[in-house]
């Protein structure tokens, strides 16, 4: 943005780098109408469902364990643990006939989500600890280190931010 005073000429422009026409003519592309990210928060998009997932991670398998962890009605639970079940997150088992008792473990499709959730946390720890800390820290069993992950890219192996990636349409997208 240029900002002038009284009559002074407008400086001339200078010519864009590389990377800021590619931004341009990203911007002023259509993305796909509905994409993962939606199709995610379909299925676990509530802060509920976050918080069971959370529990379900630190091995809370039980309808009454959620609910003494997490202090939440009867009726909640139940809509979001069906829910979560009815998107393949967790399976429902019967571990006790009489009276009738089930459990809830995580699928595979369940455990992916663990990343996410790690993040989450790790966000909260840097901008909403009131400068007192992380209220959990996760240890990495493999080399016994308290760990702070981070997204990177698969390929070189740098950490990836928002201003270093760029979209195009998958196979996936509607045609």
């Amino acid at each position: 943005m240029q900002v002038t005073h009284g009559k002074r000429p407008a400086r001339k422009q200078t010519a864009r780098s590389a990377t800021e026409l590619r931004a341009a003519v990203q911007a002023t592309r259509e993305r796909p109408q509905i994409d993962s990210v939606e199709r995610m928060l379909a299925q676990a998009g509530d802060s509920w469902t976050f918080l069971i997932l959370r529990e379900a991670y630190f091995g809370v398998r039980r309808f009454d364990q959620f609910q003494k962890q997490l202090a939440t009605a009867p009726n909640i639970l139940t809509d979001r643990l069906r829910k979560l079940v009815a998107n393949g997150l967790l399976d429902r088992l019967q571990y006790s006939e009489r009276p009738p008792r089930f459990e809830y473990r995580l699928t595979e499709k369940g455990l992916d989500l663990y990343p996410l959730i790690v993040l989450m946390m790790r966000w909260g720890d840097r901008w909403l600890d009131e400068g007192k800390g992380a209220p959990l820290l996760l240890t990495h069993k493999a080399c016994g280190k308290v760990s702070h992950p981070v997204v990177i890219c698969d390929c070189c192996g740098k950490p990836i931010t928002a201003h270093e990636m760029e979209w195009r349409a998958g196979r996936g997208t509607a045609r």
